[in-house]
């Protein structure tokens, strides 16, 4: 017959699995820091077209600001993307550090349990070797 699983393997389980959820929202809200860095840096270049004295730049200007424009909403959604994903990040790391508490109190109750009942297996074995001794 097989033996039940314990406790503390199935919070070990969980655990992996929770430590896994955390990497992909740290991956999630990389890959969004990357885009938001991608349209801070194209925001400096429109404001660069915008300023310059050439005299091509300044026939777009209408386009530019337009563009600046759509490059600041886009900012300002990502920031908010950013920070539900900071958010969520900090949530599913909270989650696996609990699982993993309750893996660590799991482990050290079944090896108490683990000790105690080989103390008392050693009792009983005491007990019945007394028992089968002969007395003087």
């Amino acid at each position: 017959m097989a033996s039940p699983v314990k406790r503390s393997e199935k919070l070990k389980r969980l655990v992996a699995v929770q430590r896994h959820l955390e990497k992909m929202a740290e991956h999630e809200l990389a890959a969004t820091t990357r885009h938001r860095a991608e349209v801070n840096q194209s925001m400096e270049e429109v404001i660069e077209a915008i300023g310059s004295v050439n005299p091509i730049h300044r026939q777009f200007a209408y386009q530019y600001s337009e563009r600046f424009s759509r490059l600041t909403v886009k900012e300002k959604q990502l920031a908010g993307v950013q920070q539900i994903q900071e958010m969520k990040v900090m949530r599913e790391r909270t989650k696996g550090d609990r699982l993993q508490d309750n893996m660590k109190e799991a482990r050290e109750h079944e090896d108490r349990e683990a000790a105690d009942n080989a103390i008392y297996e050693l009792i009983d074995m005491t007990m019945s070797l007394q028992a089968i001794e002969p007395k003087d």
